[in-house]
């Protein structure tokens, strides 16, 4: 048994004329099998090049036609362009092709828009099976190990696409991350294609989508300086910049979590990545509001789902804001009731000051100690969170907050990442800019924001002073 392969450029009046003819003898002919690989006009010559060269032929015209000989293990035996198949055609079975010139011509344009349509659909199945492929920063850490289920679930990106997470933490732990990958490969999430570990650190990010980034410094400023452990951050987040900007997906989303310089580790990114589109780096801060609207709920005895608008402003990690002015209430039982969208003003439900300053609103607050013990859950729930708000919408009439490059909104300087109340709808953020804040606050944002840029500028200054070439 035989098969006869023909392949041409789509728009070459030749391959039309050959094809034409190989049609005709397959549909008259019991034993004759044909099998017809169109090519793109740009592709042809190097493809050609590739396929004599594997198989030692010599031909440099369109088309190539050749036997593959399936009961021989499939060898091909190389016939030659279309004179040579005419000939065998005449010789062996006695038929020819008339075909003229102007008809060549015309299928010769319909088999180039064919083609085009062909690869055009292809391309467009092919994007709705390609994984997303996400990149994790310090792998090893419980926040990634909780993080893992969240977006392989399909609740994140949606049941109808697929994932591959690549885990990236250096070589001393690398046991751990073969541990994380034997495990959720073992729970066989439908949704997860693949799930692989990497600890060179120069093969990071390559085509990603999303780049999540973990890492953390272990704070002991009787060791060593605040200026070291920034100037530390600022290093690692200037590889990462560069290497996203170079192995990437032009519109990766970047977003930077952790217990140490959430803000810093995105505002370092941006800096460092300046091809990395701003809007697609942000720092999560929803975990400060899940903690601070657990925090309410108990206080006021219903449920946590009910407390709604609690806005996070500032340094994530550092010194923040926790905004009650424009919190509401829904489903609270008291004296009035309304239906499942009625809501109250928080602070009209709750008169004790005292307890929202001391538990809620002062450095060491309660609130503060509970979200510093954080085990890795809720700060994975937060990232899986406002992925799923980025991707598909956050709730319409909620506020959501986020980390985001200011452009001077709520007049907050330029050029720093600052966590602040927003809307997210069609894959993009919105800062809510409608809200009103009191003088009170404003001031709270001012003292914020200096120190948001001090710590900034003290990066800039570390790494500039440890890489003056690079600075200049």
């Amino acid at each position: 048994t035989a098969v006869a392969m023909f392949t041409g450029k789509a728009n070459c009046p030749y391959y039309a004329k050959a094809e034409l003819l190989a049609d005709y003898l397959q549909t008259n002919l019991p034993n004759f099998r044909v099998h017809k690989i169109t090519q793109h006009p740009d592709k042809w010559e190097q493809w050609l090049h590739d396929v004599c060269e594997t198989n030692g032929w010599e031909h440099r015209q369109c088309p190539i036609i050749w036997r593959e000989l399936l009961d021989r293990g499939g060898k091909g035996q190389l016939l030659g362009g279309l004179n040579d198949f005419l000939e065998y055609a005449q010789q062996y079975y006695g038929i020819t092709s008339m075909m003229l010139s102007e008809e060549m011509l015309d299928i010769a344009e319909e088999n180039l828009q064919a083609h085009l349509e062909i690869v055009k659909e292809d391309e467009e199945i092919k994007s709705l099976i390609k994984p997303m492929q996400i990149w994790i920063t310090s792998a090893s850490v419980p926040i990634c190990y909780h993080l893992i289920p969240l977006l392989a679930n399909g609740e994140v990106f949606g049941m109808t696409t697929e994932i591959s997470i690549h885990l990236l933490d250096t070589d001393q732990f690398k046991e751990i991350l073969h541990g994380i990958v034997m495990e959720a490969e073992d729970m066989a999430f439908p949704l997860l294609r693949s799930i692989s570990e990497h600890t060179k650190t120069d093969q990071a990010f390559i085509n990603a989508d999303i780049v999540i980034v973990l890492d953390d410094v272990l704070l002991n400023l009787e060791a060593q300086s605040l200026e070291n452990y920034i100037r530390e951050v600022g290093e690692i987040c200037q590889v990462y910049a560069r290497l996203i900007e170079k192995n990437a997906k032009s519109e990766v989303k970047v977003i930077s979590s952790g217990k140490t310089f959430a803000n810093l580790k995105a505002t370092m990114l941006r800096t460092y990545g300046p091809s990395i589109r701003p809007e697609n780096i942000i720092a999560i801060s929803t975990y400060w509001e899940s903690t601070a609207k657990a925090m309410l709920a108990r206080k006021l005895n219903m449920s946590t789902a009910g407390v709604k608008d609690v806005i996070v402003w500032g340094n994530i990690t550092g010194s923040n804001h926790i905004d009650l002015s424009h919190a509401k209430l829904y489903g609270y039982d008291c004296a009035i009731r309304g239906p499942p969208n009625f809501h109250r003003p928080l602070l009209n439900m709750i008169y004790d000051s005292e307890w929202i300053h001391s538990e809620l609103l002062s450095a060491q607050s309660t609130l503060s100690s509970r979200v510093s013990r954080c085990s890795g859950m809720l700060p994975a729930h937060a990232v899986a969170t406002v992925l799923r708000y980025w991707y598909h919408g956050s709730p319409s009439e909620e506020i959501i907050s986020v980390g985001i490059l200011s452009e001077g909104q709520f007049c907050i300087p330029e050029g720093i990442i600052f966590s602040m109340p927003v809307r997210l709808q069609n894959g993009n953020w919105e800062v809510m800019t409608e809200l009103e804040i009191d003088e009170k606050t404003q001031k709270v944002l001012g003292r914020l924001s200096h120190e948001l840029v001090q710590e900034k500028l003290i990066a800039l200054k570390e790494i500039n002073e440890m890489h003056p070439y690079e600075a200049e």
